[in-house]
């Protein structure tokens, strides 16, 4: 398989497009009006108007099956916020004297602009789908009737959408088999999207589907043809007049909230690095070999963004074991060390994860990642287990600050984990970030009954 044709690496589109959007309309205010303003607080100031507008009006929400015509309803819509924005603010800062005409002309130079750059980059990414059927998702529909066979002919007549449709299953003569020998297929075929028509499936075989879906990483959506279907909190979406609900919104599928956490991981990891690790790390490897010979850092193989492998990272807190790898750390646990089991009752052993962090496997905040082998286990027996992984998983998270740290137990202990680990991720913002790494601040200093 040919991974660039096949990846979704179109996702860095939306923050190049708010670097080159945000380089038209300061580069231009400089050329208009550069002898009249203080040159940082306007860049400043507009630019981050620019961003909280985009946010609210969803300018950069432009997707494969977006039509022309509402990318330019978002262009207009854009520039006339805009251009209200523009003349507050040289009414707040009067003393300009900045001419309504001077800011019309700007404006439509500017606008002019960024519609030629929008639409050459969606025309330049039909093209490069339909001449070398790059940046494509694979898709499968579950039901056959007309609304299906609408959904199957936009997919086989519009390449320029990047849409492969591979088949279309009907499940109307042995359900249950044909159901199994279809999950069969699309793990084989690599399917991205699942299409459901809710009228063609039992209430049975779409919690299947869902479930399928969830432990799988595809991507779910339905043909809404059943009244039921809307009683859920779904993405409501159009491609071209057919309209299409997706299963699960998860808030970190959009390139600027990925770019924010990112930027915040960096930031943290940065400051944790070099002014704690800095001068902690040395002081902590003399400890630890003090106690015991081998290695300063201990590295485990652990299933990180979607399901991919990765080093963790952790300082040694246990005599070296072959078992290491295998089974995690109990109560009163022979193997932990002295020095090991204060680094794990005030949460320091975690510490080098931070570099897990700038390296990008991990982040800051998110599901906390397992060893390989657990990860196996508990994909087979715990329900919708895999879901954790659609987002990199964190040094801390939702469910450690909410009773679900440290060793599982039971099978109570995970399913809790997975369930908050969900909430997550379908509600992700900065400042659930941001309350999160409070409370295990909070949590390392008063210290945790299953810290050990």
């Amino acid at each position: 398989m040919n991974l660039f044709k096949y990846g979704r690496y179109s996702g860095y589109l939306r923050p190049i497009s708010y670097l080159i959007d945000l380089s038209i309309i300061n580069g231009l205010a400089l050329l208009y009006f550069f002898k009249d303003l203080d040159l940082f607080w306007f860049v400043s100031l507009i630019s981050f108007s620019w961003i909280v507008l985009s946010i609210f009006s969803k300018f950069y929400h432009v997707y494969r099956y977006t039509r022309k015509v509402t990318i330019a309803a978002l262009i207009i819509r854009q520039m006339v916020f805009f251009t209200l924005i523009l003349f507050a603010f040289s009414g707040y800062n009067n003393t300009l004297e900045i001419q309504p005409g001077q800011v019309f002309n700007y404006v439509f130079v500017a606008f002019g602009l960024i519609t030629i750059f929008k639409f050459t980059i969606c025309y330049l990414l039909q093209k490069y789908r339909t001449e070398f059927g790059g940046n494509y998702r694979n898709t499968v529909i579950f039901g056959e009737n007309k609304n299906t066979k609408h959904l199957e002919s936009f997919f086989k007549n519009n390449p320029e959408y990047g849409y492969t449709h591979k088949k279309t299953f009907c499940l109307k003569n042995n359900p249950e088999e044909e159901l199994e020998k279809s999950f069969e297929y699309i793990n084989e075929k690599y399917i991205d999207e699942i299409y459901c028509s809710i009228s063609e499936l039992s209430p049975e075989q779409i919690n299947h589907i869902i479930d399928f879906a969830d432990n799988n990483l595809k991507t779910l959506k339905f043909i809404p043809d059943n009244k039921e279907i809307y009683s859920k909190k779904m993405k409501y979406e159009y491609y071209s007049y057919i309209p299409i609900l997706s299963l699960r919104n998860i808030p970190l599928n959009e390139s600027i909230n990925v770019v924010i956490k990112r930027a915040f991981d960096i930031l943290f990891s940065c400051i944790v690095i070099f002014f704690l690790l800095s001068w902690l790390t040395p002081i902590i490897a003399f400890f630890i070999r003090l106690e015991s010979k081998g290695p300063i850092f201990f590295k485990q193989s652990r299933n990180g963004f979607n399901y991919k492998e990765f080093d963790c990272y952790k300082f040694r807190s246990m005599m070296p074991n072959k078992n290491a790898n295998l089974h995690q750390a109990t109560r009163n646990d022979i193997r932990v060390t002295k020095v090991g089991r204060f680094l794990r009752k005030t949460s320091i052993d975690e510490l080098p994860q931070f570099y897990n962090v700038l390296f990008g496997d991990m982040s800051v905040v998110g599901p906390r990642p397992h060893m390989v082998s657990h990860t196996n286990m508990y994909a087979k027996k715990i329900d919708k287990f895999m879901v954790r992984h659609l987002v990199k998983p964190g040094i801390t998270g939702l469910a450690q600050t909410s009773g679900y740290r440290g060793e599982v137990e039971s099978d109570k202990d995970i399913i809790g984990r997975v369930r908050y680990d969900i909430f997550y991720i379908e509600n992700w913002s900065l400042l659930l970030d941001i309350k999160i790494v409070i409370k295990t601040f909070l949590n390392a200093i008063k210290g945790e009954e299953k810290a050990y």
